[in-house]
């Protein structure tokens, strides 16, 4: 029985259910009855807007249930690709090809988890082209499902450079309001900040383009797995790490090529914040672990210090710089770039401790850093503003508020007991293990870390409530507590008992490390 259903093509569909929501709300839409000028009743549009959240909400709710069915599907203790459907595709042995690992099941698990979660978020505060927004949500979680189940070298590009679409529509046209100026040209900021994000990571990724073009010509094949056992020689695992390097570096993202995060985030719905904090930001990490280590092990440890020194100059430099904001958002979209920080540390110590810390600080963020933007959505919905200063007090307003971003500070600063920790501590022992001075300087960066993010807390919600606007604010509702709620219990499970998410990390772990380390001795490294 168990065999009969691990031989459907699960992955595929928790991939497309999405986009079928997609297509469901189009269908509706275009069933609607206009006016002699093609436009649509003020009821007519109500309704379509209000069948368009319900749709997306039952179609993400439905895809995290079937994930948890694959979840349980999937035998943690292997080490291989399991659940794999593959059909040809393209021709020339470029095939449509899906499957998960240990490294690559519990992201699809945070994706179809965090999604209905950021309906949520947006149920209200979103009220322009509703049914848009919602068909662009549902799109991303196809592509960004099928960037982490993707075995296709080709397909994953398709995936990975499709998610920047509709998050470049969801920044450009629900971002906030205001207008830059850029090169003496006015524009909106959202329109600003959504064309530095498409750019930024479209460019880093015509690199990996090339240089996956070159691997298939070398190879013959785009299918992953076989290109992890390919022997590229050490010359070309440079240049080809450099490619790949420069896109997911770009995604990740890595100092310096970090500058269009906190843009991106200012400006982005609550939801879109969310979603690029807990998956889109995972991408790059899993990238690395996909492909650099694997592919290019040789190029991994001899770019190691490069990669050491861009992890601690942004785990220290970007805490600094968060610590001079004066926007919310932008200082937990700094804080990312430090806790990612950790994660690219982690991930070239070729430990096995540094790499799950790394996956473990990538799965722990997408919670903690997910509701940390929820939290600045709930005062934002309320206030309109993001700005630090208009705040203060709001713990005489709004204690369970206050108790719900206490924790959440609190795990991002890496407080034991919270999943924050986990990934940190184990980061820096693989780190230690390396180089005690590179765990130093990580450990400087948690110091630091605590600073900005109490200065934030203390700042909102500590002190006199002495603004008039304030007197009448309200608690956290049912939906909001709900949110916040399901992250906090997570996030508290994985603090207290890490051991079954490491479990289904470690096997793929191992065999990552087992062929870096052969690889290393095949060359006398």
């Amino acid at each position: 029985m168990t065999e009969s259903f691990a031989g459907q093509p699960w992955l595929s569909l928790i991939t497309f259910a999405p986009l079928f929501g997609a297509l469901c709300i189009i269908a509706r839409r275009m069933m609607s009855r206009t006016d002699e000028n093609g436009n649509v009743a003020a009821a007519e549009q109500a309704q379509i807007d209000n069948t368009a959240r319900w749709v997306a909400l039952g179609i993400t709710t439905l895809t995290l249930l079937v994930s948890l069915g694959v979840y349980v599907l999937y035998d943690p203790a292997l080490s291989g690709y399991q659940l794999v459907e593959e059909v040809e595709w393209l021709g020339g042995g470029i095939n449509y090809k899906m499957g998960v690992d240990g490294i690559s099941i519990l992201f699809v698990l945070l994706t179809t988890f965090i999604m209905p979660i950021c309906i949520l978020a947006s149920w209200d505060s979103i009220k322009n082209r509703v049914a848009d927004y919602m068909i662009a949500f549902l799109v991303l979680e196809t592509l960004m499902i099928g960037v982490f189940c993707a075995l296709d070298l080709f397909l994953f590009y398709f995936f990975f450079e499709g998610s920047l679409i509709p998050m470049f529509l969801i920044i450009g046209v629900w971002g906030s309001k205001g207008t830059k100026e850029f090169g003496g040209i006015s524009m909106p900021s959202r329109v600003y900040a959504a064309l530095k994000f498409f750019l930024y990571t479209l460019l880093g990724s015509l690199l990996l383009l090339v240089a996956m073009a070159w691997m298939y010509a070398q190879a013959g094949t785009t299918d992953i797995p076989t290109l992890q056992n390919f022997e590229f020689s050490a010359g070309a695992q440079k240049w080809l790490w450099l490619a790949f390097f420069a896109s997911f570096a770009v995604k990740m993202p890595m100092w310096p090529v970090h500058t269009w995060l906190p843009d991106a985030h200012v400006q982005a719905p609550t939801a879109g914040s969310v979603v690029l904090a807990a998956i889109l930001l995972k991408m790059g990490g899993y990238g690395f672990l996909r492909f650099s280590l694997p592919m290019f092990p040789i190029a991994s440890l001899d770019f190691a210090p490069l990669v050491y020194a861009l992890s601690i100059v942004a785990i220290i430099y970007t805490s600094l710089v968060a610590l001079a904001q004066e926007d919310m958002k932008k200082l937990i979209a700094y804080s990312s770039v430090a806790h990612m920080g950790f994660v690219t540390m982690g991930i070239f110590t070729g430990t096995k401790q540094g790499i799950e810390g790394g996956l473990f600080q990538m799965l722990s963020h997408g919670f903690i850093s997910g509701a940390l933007f929820l939290c600045v959505g709930v005062v934002y919905d309320r206030m309109h503003t993001r700005e630090i200063a208009a705040y203060g007090g709001l713990v005489h307003r709004m204690p369970l508020y206050a108790f719900l971003f206490l924790f959440f500070t609190l795990g991002n600063v890496g407080l034991p007991g919270t999943s924050g920790f986990v990934g940190e501590i184990l980061a820096m022992t693989g780190a230690f293990k390396v180089n005690s001075w590179i765990a130093f300087f990580a450990a400087f960066g948690v110091i630091l870390s605590a600073a900005y993010a109490l200065r934030l807390y203390r700042q909102v919600v500590y002190g006199e409530m002495t603004k008039d606007a304030l007197m009448e604010i309200p608690d956290v509702d049912r939906r909001e507590l709900a949110m916040l709620g399901v992250l906090m219990a997570f996030a508290l499970f994985l603090g207290f008992n890490p051991g079954p998410a490491l479990s289904v990390f470690s096997p793929a772990v191992d065999v990552v490390i087992e062929n870096y380390n052969a690889a290393i001795a095949g060359v006398g490294h």
